[in-house]
């Protein structure tokens, strides 16, 4: 595995919400609830997902849940670990389905996202997409500011204000990141095999839900299930949100820990210094009596 590479986002506690952020854990009877279980029609398989298929129920596969829960909660600590460690996410779906959850739940955990589509060399060629990004973010804080344009004619303005929507559409969900992910999370490899070869190729760890016409090869981390339909994807996405947001309360936790230890080794040398101090003070009065 490679080294997990640092990059905070921040270092506040988060929640998801008010309160403590307190994870739930992933059931069984909530794996089948969402339907993960049901794969694709036995024609449209693919060979290597055998070992994750328990049957076939009127012509569909049907995915060996024991696998899932297993190699979810394996993935999902790895999410969690990475996070703690000053990671982040690149949460991808594009499919038509997946686009307004993986959203909602990235920006749920404060992480980033790809929903519209796949920009190539986003992984691979990050130097040049980070120029993107930063005329988005300059764009951006322009139309912020009062009289940002000064006097350029309002041709001028519209043409940067459809510049700007065009490099929203694109680049809105990474418009933070400043270097590459310490790991990505997919719904559907199948729909985003650009991202999932960028990623082997830069050697960034791939968390994909992977159903029965999927290579899992590719994949790291894979949670074998249904990744069609709605309320799997928001299952599983809303899953991975909370390790995000478990492994950023623990960074929380370390960092307070590591500030509570300077601070007490800081009154320890403060007391030592105290302690040296003294006599030379005592034996400078009585030299001068």
């Amino acid at each position: 595995m490679e080294e997990i590479k640092s990059n905070a986002i921040t270092e506040k506690p988060l929640s998801g919400g008010e309160g403590v952020f307190i994870p739930s854990p992933i059931h069984m009877r909530d794996l089948i609830e969402a339907g993960l279980h049901f794969g694709h029609q036995t024609r449209r398989w693919n060979p290597k997902m055998r070992p994750f298929i328990y049957g076939v129920r009127g012509g569909v596969h049907i995915i060996d849940l024991q696998q899932t829960i297993k190699l979810f909660r394996r993935a999902y600590m790895f999410i969690v670990e990475t996070v703690s460690r000053g990671g982040h996410i690149l949460m991808v779906g594009t499919k038509r389905q997946a686009q307004d959850i993986v959203q909602a739940e990235a920006q749920r955990a404060q992480m980033f996202y790809v929903t519209n589509r796949w920009i190539g060399g986003l992984l691979t060629n990050f130097k040049v997409i980070s120029l993107a990004i930063e005329r988005l973010n300059n764009l951006n804080a322009r139309f912020a500011e009062e009289g940002g344009f000064g006097e350029l004619k309002k041709k001028e303005v519209l043409r940067l204000a459809k510049e700007k929507q065009r490099l929203e559409k694109n680049f809105g969900g990474v418009k933070g990141m400043k270097q590459i992910p310490s790991a990505i999370f997919v719904i559907d490899p199948e729909c985003e095999k650009t991202a999932v070869v960028e990623a082997n190729k830069m050697k960034i760890p791939v968390v994909a839900l992977i159903d029965t016409n999927c290579d899992p090869d590719p994949i790291d981390f894979p949670i074998p299930g249904n990744d069609d339909a709605i309320k799997s994807i928001q299952y599983v996405t809303s899953k991975i949100a909370e390790a995000c947001l478990e492994g950023l309360n623990k960074r929380v936790d370390v960092i307070g820990k590591m500030e509570e230890a300077s601070n007490l080794e800081g009154e320890k040398i403060g007391r030592k210094e105290e302690k040296t101090e003294g006599p030379k003070v005592e034996y400078a009065q009585r030299k001068s009596g």
